[in-house]
């Protein structure tokens, strides 16, 4: 490959012209030939025996030439495009020049990320919602603690109650004929979860074990089957078991027997002082999430499209990865919600904007304030990521590029700066 010159027709585009020698593009089509010369059949020879020149000739010289193209421009552009110094930020679009006695000569034309100029990111005015710990979420908290550390036993001599466990058949009928998706056996249902459609839990509270009853319910209006919503039916069903889950006392042997505290009170007091350290964190990520509002509102130069769809295509992605995650192919989730990928990408296009346009703010803070990210930040940062994937720094290594790793840095610090410079006043 031989990089001839790069040109810049229009802002943020550049054409990025190269060559690669004949004797590699003669290489390539003979390889080309060797591979499809057997699927290749002319009267008068066996399958596969046609001799090239006769192939050629019938279907023109340059019957090889697409297959071998597809193998060598994408590398020889990747080539030239390091050599160029050409910040590309979209696909190339190729245009084959010439092909001729000197080899074959390509131009790659890509958008390139824009030079932005950014003012009065210092002295941001953001404002933060800082929420006060209430006495009943601290009672929930401690709640939590207590039902972590409960003791479950089986319900025998009473009825089931709301906050029992209880395993039970049911099959549903509409009109007396069952409908689909309305039977099971062994369902496990904590009452008062409101896991069922309204007034199903409810009425099986009372009930004994071994008991066998029926219950009215109707779904509600805009229940997702269509042809259940706002509809009457009966359930039977047959109550098999139940558990009740009895919580520890919240005293001070409590606090002793899950903690470092010897008090109920200390203890408490370190889960307010979480709950507190939690409202701090979740007012700061809504300031950073208004800081990032705020810097993208000042880039208001012109930025290429293909950063936008890039973005978004990033943001599909990632939403693939948490559906998926969750057990659910994006497939499905389109199918279910009568989304297509086109409109779950414009869908995203917003947030990708702004995405972009921030990340190009904190780019441009940095390299005005002259922010570096050292060696030894990057090694430590790598080590981090490994400790929490518990793996090896060197497969860390493998997935990640350290200049990637090192950009990001940056970014974050440039974040730091523009947060530190910020006015910050308390909402109420």
């Amino acid at each position: 490959m031989k990089l001839k010159n790069t040109t810049t027709p229009e802002k943020n585009v550049a054409v990025i012209e190269f060559t690669i020698d004949k004797e590699t593009f003669d290489a390539e089509v003979t390889k080309v030939f060797e591979k499809k010369r057997g699927d290749i059949t002319i009267s008068g020879f066996r399958k596969g025996k046609a001799p090239r020149q006769l192939i050629e000739k019938m279907y023109g010289v340059g019957v090889f030439y697409d297959d071998a193209l597809s193998a060598l421009v994408p590398a020889a552009y990747g080539e030239a495009l390091k050599e160029s110094g050409v910040n590309a930020v979209s696909a190339p679009e190729y245009d084959i020049k010439s092909i001729d006695d000197e080899g074959v000569t390509v131009t790659a034309k890509v958008f390139t990320k824009p030079e932005i100029t950014l003012e009065g990111y210092k002295g941001l005015e953001l404002t933060r919602k800082l929420a006060p710990v209430t006495d009943e979420e601290l009672e929930a908290s401690l709640k939590a603690e207590l039902e972590k550390n409960a003791k479950v036993s089986d319900v025998e001599d009473r009825a089931v109650k709301n906050g029992d466990t209880v395993i039970i058949n049911y099959r549903g009928t509409l009109d007396g004929v069952a409908f689909e998706g309305g039977t099971a056996e062994s369902q496990s249902l904590k009452l008062g979860s409101g896991q069922f459609i309204p007034g199903f839990e409810e009425q099986v509270e009372g009930h004994n074990i071994g008991e066998s009853f029926d219950i009215d319910v109707t779904f509600p209006e805009d229940y997702g089957a269509a042809d259940l919503a706002g509809k009457a039916v009966v359930f039977h069903i047959d109550l098999l078991s139940a558990k009740e889950t009895i919580l520890p006392d919240a005293d001070d042997e409590f606090a002793k027997d899950v903690s470092e505290f010897d008090t109920i009170d200390e203890y408490k007091a370190d889960l307010k002082a979480k709950l507190e350290k939690n409202h701090e964190d979740a007012a700061m990520r809504e300031v950073n999430d208004k800081m990032a509002t705020a810097l993208a509102e000042l880039v208001t130069d012109e930025i290429p499209e293909a950063m936008f769809d890039n973005e978004a295509e990033n943001l599909v992605r990632d939403y693939d990865a948490r559906l998926r995650s969750m057990g659910m192919k994006l497939d499905d989730y389109l199918k279910y919600t009568g989304a297509t990928l086109d409109s779950l990408r414009e869908e995203m296009r917003p947030r990708a904007i702004s995405q972009v346009k921030t990340r190009l703010a904190l780019e441009k803070v940095a390299e005005l304030e002259k922010i570096d990210v050292t060696d030894e930040e990057v090694d430590a940062e790598f080590q981090k990521i490994a400790d929490s994937y518990q793996m090896e720094v060197a497969q860390v290594k493998m997935y990640i590029l350290a200049e990637d790793l090192k950009k990001d840095l940056c970014v974050q610090k440039a974040a730091d700066f523009v947060r530190d410079n910020a006015v910050i006043t308390d909402a109420e």
